[in-house]
């Protein structure tokens, strides 16, 4: 079974997450971990990256590099120097994949043409921004700093400098209809350039808004029937649009899906650097977890110290835990997983009686070697895998 180990990760390819922790506001639904700076030494955050990913490629040599996400935070904020360096070494230290997918996410409000320019001359060929809403009134109790004019703005620049651009809308918002939802998500489809993420507002523990929720402060969200209605209606007009969801919430036309993103859902291996960055990395003693300190400062300065890393390695998975987190990742994707993957891991058949009752009842299908989620079982994600789980 180490054999199988080792290799494992090569099926879904190798990825670099950066994390910019930095916002110029924090939004009140935003669980990611972002801080408000006054001030950033942006030379000292580009000496920190380039040093952590040369620890990480001592570890990792001779690989090819199939995608570089830089996230956030808001990423755009970054100095273009920072990203080309970052760029530059790590497509130094290992080696990219011809068709090697760069993004980087950027807020409306951060966007200026020069900047995507230079952007786009580091090696960004990808770019998501994030508009959340199309009008005025929602962005701003969605506690967004930018217009419907700067989100359009930008999304122009974006498409006249990149070959690749996504965007990201939340819907189910605050007393937010069917038919309004309809209509923006047409004129949303109007604009994509093949890639749409789509989220559900969800209200998160240690966020403004749940804060407001528990005070009775936060009115109109969709009641459980409406919130499954909004899933439903999106799901139709995107697919009769062509760009179907190849993942819960990422939607995209043919050839269009994130590389990066199914480096996770596939079970793939990925470097993470910045702050509260996670990354899994296959080694010689099994396929490790890695998990940075959240503090920024923190993180920095433990990334600038010679004698260790800012991002510390965990003890290797267990098989059954690698199975599990296999299974997690892959039933979001609309491709499914490989039983044989799974079984090889857990070294025997994995919930063949379980698996059997959910396709039964439509949840689930089971074509040669792939399980994947049906359509009518994909609002029942979570639990559709606390079943077969409890069964491996």
């Amino acid at each position: 079974m180490a054999e199988v180990g080792v290799a494992d990760w090569q099926q879904a390819g190798f990825g670099l997450y950066v994390h910019w922790p930095f916002c110029e506001s924090k939004c009140p639904y935003c669980d990611f971990n972002s801080h408000v700076a006054k001030t950033v030494d942006h030379g000292a955050w580009r000496t920190a990256f380039l040093a952590e990913l040369r620890r990480y490629a001592e570890l990792t040599p001779g690989r090819v590099l199939r995608s570089i996400f830089f996230g956030g935070g808001t990423p755009s904020l970054m100095e273009p120097e920072t990203v080309a360096a970052v760029i530059s070494e790590a497509t130094a230290l290992w080696f990219p994949a011809n068709d090697i997918e760069i993004t980087l996410e950027a807020n409306p409000g951060s966007v200026e043409a020069g900047r995507f320019v230079a952007y786009r001359a580091a090696g960004v060929n990808r770019v998501s921004l994030g508009i959340q809403a199309l009008n005025d009134t929602d962005l701003r109790r969605l506690g967004r700093k930018h217009s419907l004019d700067e989100a359009m703005r930008a999304l122009q620049i974006a498409r006249k400098e990149f070959s690749r651009v996504s965007f990201d809308l939340i819907y189910a918002r605050q007393d937010q209809s069917l038919a309004a939802w309809q209509d923006e998500l047409k004129r949303a489809l109007d604009l994509a350039a093949g890639h749409l993420s789509l989220y559900q507002l969800t209200i998160e523990d240690g966020t403004v808004f749940a804060e407001r929720m528990a005070r009775g402060l936060l009115h109109g969200l969709p009641e459980e029937d409406l919130a499954a209605d909004f899933y439903h209606l999106t799901q139709e007009i995107c697919e009769s649009a062509g760009m179907p969801a190849y993942e819960i919430s990422n939607h995209a036309a043919p050839g269009q899906q994130s590389i990066h993103n199914l480096i996770y859902w596939q079970g793939g291996d990925y470097v993470g650097i910045g702050p509260g960055a996670h990354g899994r990395l296959t080694l010689a003693s099994g396929r490790h977890p890695t998990e940075a300190p959240r503090a920024p400062g923190e993180w920095l300065q433990r990334a600038s110290n010679p004698s260790g890393p800012g991002q510390d390695i965990q003890p290797a998975l267990a098989w059954d835990e690698r199975a599990i987190e296999y299974l997690l990742m892959g039933l979001r994707i609309r491709q499914g997983i490989s039983m044989a993957r799974l079984d090889a891991m857990l070294g025997r058949e994995a919930a063949r009686s379980e698996i059997a009752a959910l396709r039964d009842m439509g949840m689930v299908t089971m074509q040669d070697d792939a399980l994947a989620v049906t359509d009518s079982g994909r609002p029942l994600l979570n639990a559709i895998l606390q079943r077969i789980v409890n069964a491996i």
